[in-house]
């Protein structure tokens, strides 16, 4: 069945489509008997408005973008989650697309939602990713970004995030307050904010309280994989010799690598003492259970959507937006990995 159009009411009423628009939508000068004429009209051709052409005439699509570097990430599907349910709560559909953490799937990405015209954007950054020239595009297109967790210091956008420096340097300190003297950090990818952050964190941590820094005791993760974990605890045993403690950038690295310390006979914590990142489900199952950083997923993809409605209806009604960062709280969860203080 086609579906049925104003001029269809109009006609079967003997009115102009003028009229017909106007009583529903409302219109002061059109009667109340006209109006409950054409209402029932609508309902009885089952009438149903082409949200389309009404968004079109607002200059709204009421459809945002959200990219993010993976799905099957818990972290990722959380924040999807809070994004999402924010948004159907104010009648936005959200387009989610993901980038396999690679630059050129992201820009392909944004490129796609530029071309849909969507109304905003909502982005955590591939790890690959340096330029951000099809960001900067959308911009220059009066469409807002807004970015989380992963992040461009080059961007001039709103940005909701956690500290990672704070949060890597408070996962060191336990290692330390522990009794670990010699902590080695698995470190995230080079380009990528976080992995900058936390590894400064570990860095700050170690020469506040006067222990040694040393590169070698810093492993490159090429991919956040559990393989990359048995990868690297077999390069840690292999080239270094004396490490009590690691601070690992993420918790499915961290998994791996300690199924590989048990392979190889070795204690957690008593030999070794290990602190994840990102509080994964899977952390809090492993043996032994897993310390780790807890960061609060879906508040933040809550607040993310929220910044950028903010920002649309300051958009709409012509008022100046004013970007703004938003650092959420994060916590170390404490279980069987670290040795008790």
């Amino acid at each position: 069945m086609s579906r049925t159009t104003l001029q269809q009411i109009a006609l079967s009423l003997d009115i102009s489509v003028t009229t017909v628009s106007k009583a529903l939508n409302g219109y002061p000068d059109v009667s109340k008997k006209t109006i409950e004429k054409v209402k029932a009209a609508a309902e009885r051709l089952n009438y149903k408005p082409n949200s389309f052409a009404v968004n079109l005439r607002k200059q709204q699509s009421m459809t945002i973008g959200l990219v993010v570097p993976e799905i099957v990430h818990q972290f990722f599907s959380n924040v999807v989650k809070g994004i999402i349910d924010e948004a159907e709560k104010h009648g936005y559909v959200v387009i989610t697309l993901h980038t396999n953490q690679k630059y050129n799937k992201e820009k392909q990405v944004t490129e796609f939602l530029i071309d849909k015209q969507v109304d905003g954007i909502l982005i955590a950054l591939a790890d690959e990713t340096v330029e951000v020239e099809h960001l900067l595009a959308a911009q220059k297109l009066d469409i807002p970004v807004v970015m989380f967790d992963k992040i461009s210091k080059n961007v001039e956008c709103s940005k909701v995030l956690i500290n990672d420096v704070e949060a890597a340097f408070e996962a060191t300190n336990h290692l330390i307050k522990t009794g670990c003297k010699k902590i080695a950090h698995f470190r995230g990818p080079q380009h990528s904010q976080n992995a900058i952050d936390r590894f400064e964190g570990y860095k700050k941590a170690l020469l506040e309280n006067n222990l040694e820094f040393k590169e070698e005791h810093v492993f490159p993760c090429h991919e956040m994989s559990f393989e990359v974990g048995i990868e690297n605890i077999k390069k840690l045993l292999n080239t270094t010799k004396g490490i009590d403690g690691i601070f690992i950038n993420t918790d499915l690295i961290a998994v791996g690598a300690m199924a590989e310390l048990r392979d190889q006979g070795i204690r957690i914590p008593e030999d070794i003492s290990i602190v994840g990142f990102s509080n994964w489900f899977l952390s809090s199952v492993t043996s032994p259970t897993l310390t780790t950083v807890a960061q609060p997923s879906l508040s933040m993809g809550k607040i993310a959507f929220n910044m950028l409605l903010s920002e649309l209806t300051n958009k709409r009604n012509n008022v100046a937006i004013a970007h703004e960062t938003i650092y959420l709280p994060t916590e170390l969860i404490i279980r069987k990995s670290t040795r008790p203080l």
